[in-house]
């Protein structure tokens, strides 16, 4: 390293290296200089290309890229070879060599260092050249990702199969894809001082609240983290509660279930590196319907609403019901029963209270064990743990034959919850809900039921009430909360979130062959 080099790298490698620099540092002229920076910064990375050549056979020039995220064979073929077989004059600057020379379609232009290191990183080769002050950046990363493939933990029985993927880019396109218009906007952002992950803020202008736009760039803008790996930093760095057990930013996989909420006026946040985007403001009732809801006929979807519904109570209170009764309350059940299971208990030495929480919590552990182990073996010992584990604590008296079925309907009631982070929510307030059953009786349920509303009331996301459309009341979007109407009655959008634009569709598209289209 030359002195001079030596001086323009003290003088500039701590503006360089810290996370958030506040001034840019300009490329310097002498190309060496600027070498000699990069290979500072990027030391002991030997998966750093530097391909030094000459431009016309005169110039001097250096492009840098990462082996592995760039598209090495169209750099080679449109950037390379373009240039070295070109001619470059003395007053050609890099800009009016591009255009004239190279047949890249996606490049930018850069002023500083900075923006050189963040193109590096993100796999778009920088072009340097000799006695410039600018250097140019090309748009061919390329890196291995993962196909478009069918979500996982959100399968329907009819509607579209594609999930979105771990690619930014993918995900915005197939977005894209399903709403064609102008109207669609998408903010790119950067968060995270090590990992500078992008971050796309995407809303229909004209259909959303500015405010809600507004208030969610903020609480992006406010993070200063190293690094987000998942778009579960961010939700647990922008919820307004986060104390609470129940999510208030929806997740999901489904690029159909992203662009209903943007047609009601949400903002979806996308992040890259992972196929969980976000979606704000959400509610309970959301976080209780499937995409799936809309796709059925409307009667079929009201009746597996309402059975949702039911079930979801049952998993929430179910255990706590049993315990309250069969400790305090033997009066509530009839005879004949009450009988049947004294004598199936008479055997099991632990109260009512410590049985279920035996029940539940081995129910709890195999639940995790089945997404732990490997997909071919997961389910089958899962299914055979419970059935062999329930079996033997019957049969050994640790547990009674009825605890055995009110676990396992709790379990499978649980698992009609659509959304996997609703159900956790639900699954860990049945514990203290057992606790208050096993204490205080059909009293302690109702406390913990109050307790659980109250703090539901209380609950914002993104400043919507948490409890829309039933707190506070708004009579008219019942319709597509309680049941699914059929969608010529479904005219408006949610007052909260789609307000500037209330109306999605015309009036009167209720079928009806008399009015036309009767081929009969």
């Amino acid at each position: 390293m030359n002195r001079n080099a030596r001086k323009w790298w003290r003088m500039n490698k701590h503006k360089l290296q810290q996370q958030k620099p506040q001034s840019s540092t300009p490329i310097d002229k002498e190309l060496a200089n600027n070498e000699t920076v990069m290979r500072e910064l990027y030391s002991n990375c030997s998966d750093l290309v530097y391909r030094s050549f000459l431009i016309g056979g005169s110039t001097k020039a250096l492009l840098v890229y990462i082996d592995g995220l760039s598209n090495t064979e169209e750099l080679d073929r449109s950037v390379l070879s373009s240039l070295m077989n070109g001619k470059i004059s003395k007053d050609t600057t890099a800009r009016k060599l591009v255009e004239k020379t190279i047949t890249v379609s996606k490049w930018r232009e850069v002023s500083s260092l900075e923006d050189c290191l963040e193109s590096i990183s993100n796999g778009c080769p920088v072009l340097l050249i000799d006695q410039q002050e600018t250097a140019i950046s090309f748009g061919l990363e390329k890196w291995e990702k993962r196909s478009i493939e069918e979500p996982v933990a959100e399968g329907v029985v009819r509607g579209p199969r594609e999930g979105f993927t771990e690619s930014l880019n993918v995900n915005t396109a197939m977005l894209r894809r399903l709403i064609k218009s102008p109207a669609l906007k998408m903010e790119l952002m950067q968060i995270g001082g090590y990992t500078k992950t992008k971050v796309m803020l995407a809303y229909i202008d004209g259909l959303v609240d500015p405010t809600l736009v507004t208030e969610l760039k903020n609480r992006l803008n406010r993070i200063d983290i190293d690094g987000v790996l998942e778009s579960g930093y961010i939700e647990e760095l922008i919820e307004d509660h986060p104390a609470s057990p129940f999510p208030q930013i929806l997740s999901t996989e489904r690029p159909d279930v992203a662009c209903g909420n943007l047609l009601e006026g949400r903002v979806v946040i996308i992040v890259d590196g992972t196929p969980f985007i976000l979606i704000a403001p959400t509610t309970l009732i959301a976080l209780l319907q499937s995409s799936e809801d809309y796709y059925q006929r409307s009667f079929a979807s009201t009746a597996i609403r309402l059975l949702r519904y039911f079930f979801t109570v049952i998993s929430f209170l179910l255990p706590s019901l049993y315990v309250a009764l069969i400790t305090f309350h033997h009066e509530m059940v009839p005879t004949s029963l009450l009988i049947s299971m004294a004598s199936s208990r008479e055997a099991v030495p632990f109260p009512a209270l410590v049985e279920a929480l035996i029940m539940e919590v081995t129910f709890e552990a195999l639940r995790e064990a089945g997404v732990r182990l490997p997909k071919q073996v997961g389910a089958a010992v899962s299914i055979v743990g419970a059935l062999v584990i329930g079996q033997a604590a019957v049969q050994a008296g640790l547990v009674s034959a009825p605890m055995v079925i009110v676990v396992a309907i709790t379990g499978i009631a649980s698992f009609m919850i659509p959304h996997y982070i609703a159900g956790i929510a639900i699954r860990l307030l049945r514990f203290p809900m057992m606790f208050l059953a096993g204490t205080l009786g059909l009293l302690g349920i109702m406390l913990g039921i109050i307790a659980t509303v109250v703090h539901l009331c209380t609950i914002r996301s993104v400043g919507v009430p948490y409890l829309t459309p039933f707190g506070p009341l708004k009579s008219k979007e019942l319709k597509d909360a309680v049941v699914r109407a059929p969608w010529w009655m479904l005219n408006t959008r949610p007052r909260l979130t789609g307000e500037s634009n209330m109306y999605r569709q015309a009036p009167g598209l209720k079928p009806d062959p008399s009015k036309g289209g009767d081929t009969g």
